[in-house]
This record gives structure tokens, C-alpha cells and sequence, in this order.
């Protein structure tokens, strides 16, 4: 059995949104979406898998009509395979979840020209933190003026980047920001800056990817005046012009109340700026961290459930602050690439004993260091071969030299499972290869988009003769 084709799926207490924006390219996956009929255990799970995913003979999955066992072998393993059509369709329903507001992508999820262009013709903004994804996107045209340039130690090189590109706003982090940049401003027009504040909320998946709460490297406490006293030295600035408050709560946060939450703590703030000040900010970003689903089951509500309370606790709190309800702004990276993404391996060795099963896969921490940074967890099913074997609890390692370099842990793989079998991790397109490495000399995977029945390369294999090029010493 395959799962049915154009059947949306639909969020628990979600309700359809019509989308007012003319689609460039067809929309398969409209949001909020109904659950469809399963194909097998892991594919019911569409915020797990691509909407596009079906079951396909020999035990293989098609995506977006093509196999992922023809691109195993088309391309090699570890491959990264990026399902367009789904990409476009979460942007997409981004965009209707918060029609009044501007969506940004953050491009630190993962960033390529095809993606630049995607965003571009989607509507989306664009959020970077370094002079290259600043280049990268010049390269594209992609429009300035919608870039929003993020980073709490902006280089000086990141700041010229930023000025000669003219990109949209700069968002404040830290004092020393203030008059570096503020000096480097050469045109008769003032730069668009806000000031990322802390709103002391503790919300996110680990504790490494919490970056609203107090005492940690991003932005200024609204609770310690800092945030204050940077907004007083910005509006004593004539080369910056305070447009607004940002915030960042963190990273796979599975409940809108934390961002309801926020929006209280900083509307509250900026009616105290205006108060004190006699300046009306007309821009609240609240930043990005909206959850996806890794394992089947995983709470990730739908971008409409966002919406929905995001705006009924921004429109609450304007009205209790008598404050203008400002323009509102957000930041979406792994909800729009995570779910789209799937990553090939092959197994190259199998070790039972002791009670556990080890497969080890020829790829690792060097193309997903998540697993060793903060634990996370992920679906893995094998493909292109079918198999009657009962199933087995497995723990899938990487090759390098490490004993973290463990990639999934408890999962149900075949007893059978062997040597030259491929594996497919689901929920994969953001914070892997952009957080890849060169451990080992083994090279970068390959990014590959699927679409309409057909596959073309995004980035290529990083090879030994890149590795050589760059070592000149001798």
C-alpha cells in the first residue's frame, strides 16, 4: 500500500487557511494538512517524512517520485536529498499562518543558491549571521533590503559586508556594536538597526540551543536595563535609526505559549521606551526555534497554531499597553528545511554482542554533529531491500574516530541488516550539512533536490583535491 497522493494533512485544531499568494510552482503540500492513509509505520508520520514520501517495491521510498535507492547509487553515500516542492509548501504556509507579517528564513539552517532563489520566489526574507551567507546571497540578487543580518560578534568584515550590500536591518547584540558600527555608516542615509533583547524565558529542546533565558552570550536583558541602555545609545546615534526589538527564544520549541509570553514581556518594553523616550518602535521580530518532528509522535505544532497565538497575544498585549500594534516579523529555518531533507548511508559494518547491535554507516558526525552536541534523535529505516527479519533494537554510529559519534540510538532496524544496505534518515535538511565539517579528510556530502520525478545536484561532493588546494604549506 502507498499513501494517497494529494490528500493535505491537517494539524490537530488547526484550521484551514486560504492562501491569497500566487504560487510560482504547484503546492503538494497546503498547510494545516490532514494525516493520510499510512503506507507503513514511518511513513504515517508526514511531519517525519516529506508529504511526497510513498512506500515503493523492494522495500524502497520514492520522494517526490524518485527512488531513494537510484539516488543512493547515482550519487554515492552519505548523500542529502532536499525535497523541493515541500520546502516551497512550508514557506508557503508560513506566510499564510502570518499574512500581515514578514517571514524570514534563517539561512543558518541551510543555505545554497537554489535555496536563495526558492525564498526569493516564495516572498520570504532572508536571515544571516556571516559576511559568506551575506555574498551568498548577493550572488543571487537576492534583494537587500529584506536581509536581516543577525550574530553576537558581528567581524568588522561582517559589518562592511552588511554596509556595502545595504542589506535591510542590522540586529544589535551588544554594546560594542553600537559605535563600531555606528562609524562605519558613510552614506547620507541612517542604518537600520534593532537591538536583540533577552526577555528571560527558558524555552527550547536542550539546553544548548536555549537563547532567551538570562546569562548567556546573546543579546541584552531586558530584566538587567542593559537593553535599556542600548536602546538610549542607539537613539543618540544619527547614523542608526531604531526600528525595533528583536528576540530569539531558542531552538525546537514545541508550544506556542512561550512565544505568547514573549510578546508580553517585550511589547511591555517597548510601551516603556516609548513612555520614557518619546519613541514608538514600528517592528517586533520574534525570532525563529518553531518545532519539528524528529520521531513519529514528536509535538510539532503547525505554523497556524503559531499564528493563531502569536497574534491573538500581540493584539492583547498592544491593547493593554495602548501600544500600535507593531509590524511583526519572524524568523522559520528547521520548520521549513528539516521535514524536507532525508540523508542516504550505506552500512559498512555490523557488530552483535554484548546484548547491542552496532551498524556502523559511512557517514557521521562529520555531516550530522547534532546526535554529539545535544542528543538528538532520529527516525532511521532501511530501503531498497525488502526483508522478513523481526526487528531489532540497533544503534547506528558513524566512522570517525569517537565514541560520540553515535547518529542514532534505539532504533528498530532488521535482525538482517548487513554490509551494503542503505539507510534513510528522515528530517535531515537543516543544521547538517551547514554544521558539517572536514573531520577525517572525508569530505562534505552532497545536496541533491528532488521534484516532479526528477533529481538535480545542489552542492557537489566535497573531494581530496578540494582538501589539497586549500593545504599550501610546505
Amino acid at each position: 500500500m502507498t499513501a494517497v497522493p494529494g490528500v493535505p494533512v491537517q494539524a490537530p485544531g488547526s484550521d484551514p487557511v486560504p492562501d491569497p499568494l500566487p504560487d510560482p510552482l504547484p503546492d503538494p503540500l497546503p498547510d494545516p494538512l490532514p494525516d493520510p492513509v499510512p503506507a507503513i509505520p514511518e511513513l504515517a508520520a508526514p511531519s517525519v517524512w516529506p508529504a511526497s514520501a510513498v512506500s515503493a517495491p523492494g522495500g524502497d521510498v520514492a520522494v517526490a517520485g524518485v527512488s531513494l535507492t537510484e539516488l543512493a547509487d547515482r550519487y554515492g553515500t552519505p548523500v542529502y536529498v532536499l525535497d523541493e516542492d515541500e520546502v516551497r509548501s512550508r514557506a508557503r504556509a508560513w506566510r499564510r499562518a502570518l499574512p500581515d507579517a514578514e517571514v524570514v528564513y534563517a539561512g543558518k539552517a541551510f543555505l545554497s543558491r537554489a535555496v536563495v532563489d526558492w525564498m526569493d520566489e516564495e516572498g520570504l526574507g532572508l536571515d544571516v549571521c556571516s559576511a559568506g551567507e551575506l555574498e551568498l546571497a548577493a550572488t543571487r540578487g537576492f534583494p537587500a533590503e529584506r536581509i536581516v543580518m543577525h550574530g553576537n560578534a558581528k567581524s568588522p568584515q561582517d559589518l562592511r559586508t552588511a554596509l556595502r550590500l545595504g542589506v535591510g536591518r542590522i540586529v544589535i547584540d551588544s554594546d560594542c556594536e553600537i559605535a563600531r558600527l555606528a562609524a562605519q555608516v558613510t552614506g547620507p542615509q541612517a542604518q537600520q538597526v534593532m537591538v536583540r533583547v533577552l526577555p528571560g524565558i527558558e524555552a527550547g529542546g536542550h539546553k544548548k540551543i536555549r537563547t532567551g533565558a538570562e546569562g548567556q552570550k546573546f543579546g541584552l536583558s531586558i530584566a538587567g536595563g542593559d537593553a535599556e541602555d542600548a536602546v538610549a545609545r542607539i537613539l543618540g546615534q544619527p547614523r542608526l535609526e531604531l526600528t525595533g526589538l528583536h528576540s530569539h527564544l531558542g531552538s525546537q520549541i514545541a508550544s506556542p505559549e512561550p512565544y505568547a509570553q514573549n510578546v508580553r514581556r517585550v511589547i511591555a518594553f517597548m510601551a516603556r521606551i516609548r513612555d520614557r523616550y518619546g519613541v514608538t518602535l514600528p517592528e517586533l521580530d520574534l525570532g525563529g526555534g518553531f518545532a519539528v518532528a524528529y520521531l513519529p509522535g514528536d509535538p510539532a505544532p503547525a505554523p497556524a497554531a503559531y499564528g493563531r497565538r502569536i497574534n491573538d497575544e500581540l493584539v492583547r498585549a498592544c491593547a493593554e499597553s495602548d501600544f500600535p500594534l507593531p509590524r511583526l516579523t519572524v524568523e522559520p529555518g528547521r520548520s521549513i528545511m528539516a521535514p524536507a531533507g532525508i540523508a542516504l548511508y550505506r552500512v559498512l559494518s555490523v557488530k552483535r554482542g554484548g546484548g547491542q547491535v552496532f551498524v556502523a554507516v559511512d557517514g557521521g558526525m562529520s555531516d550530522n554533529p547534532r546526535p554529539a552536541l545535544y542528543g538528538a534523535r532520529y527516525t532511521v529505516r532501511m530501503v531498497g531491500r525488502s526483508s522478513t527479519a523481526p526487528m531489532r533494537t540497533t544503534t547506528v554510529v558513524g566512522r570517525h574516530c569517537e565514541a560520540g559519534d553515535v547518529l542514532a540510538e534505539s532504533v528498530e532496524l532488521p535482525e538482517d541488516v548487513r554490509p551494503g544496505d542503505i539507510l534513510a534518515v528522515p528530517a535531515s535538511g537543516a543544521y547538517h550539512v551547514s554544521m558539517a565539517s572536514g573531520y577525517n579528510l572525508t569530505g562534505r556530502p552532497p545536496v541533491v533536490a528532488v521534484s516532479q520525478g526528477r533529481s538535480r545536484t545542489l552542492i557537489r561532493r566535497e573531494t581530496f583535491d578540494d582538501h589539497r588546494r586549500r593545504d599550501i604549506g610546505l
